[in-house]
C-alpha cells in the first residue's frame, strides 16, 4: 500500500487529518470520522474543485470593484484561465447581488454571480 497524500477534511466542522493511500488503483483513507471526509479526500485527489473568489470593475457606483464569485465550485486547474477572463470584465450599477456576471466561466458550467448588490449613483 503506498501513501498518496495526506489532507485536512474542511467538510464539517471536525477537520480531520486524512491519510489517502493507494492499493491496486483502489483508494483507503484513513483519519477521518465521517463519510463525507472519504469523499471529500477522493476528489481533493483525483480532482480538486475550488469556489473562486474575485472583483471586477464596475461603473456608476459607490465602489470601483464589485466583489464576485463562482455560484460553484469549478476544477482547481481552472483558477487562473477565469481570473484572466474576470480581468476583462467591466458591468454597470446597478448590480443585484445573486446577479450573473459571466455565464459557464470557462467552459465549467459554473457562473460567476455579484457577491454584493451596488446601487447606480448620480456621479457623471
Amino acid at each position: 500500500m503506498q501513501e498518496v497524500s495526506k489532507v485536512i477534511c474542511v467538510r464539517c466542522p471536525m477537520g480531520c487529518y486524512i491519510t489517502v493511500y493507494k492499493k491496486n488503483n483502489e483508494y483507503i483513507i484513513h483519519g477521518n470520522q465521517c463519510p463525507l471526509g472519504k469523499e471529500y479526500a477522493i476528489q481533493e485527489i483525483t480532482n480538486p474543485m475550488r469556489i473562486v473568489c474575485s472583483t471586477v470593475k464596475i461603473e456608476n457606483a459607490i465602489y470601483p470593484r464589485l466583489p464576485v464569485r463562482t455560484d460553484k465550485p469549478v476544477p482547481k486547474s481552472k483558477i487562473f484561465e477565469i481570473i484572466r477572463e474576470l480581468k476583462n470584465v467591466t458591468v454597470k450599477a446597478p448590480i443585484l447581488r445573486g446577479q450573473i456576471i459571466i455565464k459557464n466561466v470557462a467552459g465549467t458550467d459554473a457562473n460567476i454571480i455579484a457577491e454584493r448588490t451596488m446601487k447606480a449613483t448620480n456621479k457623471k
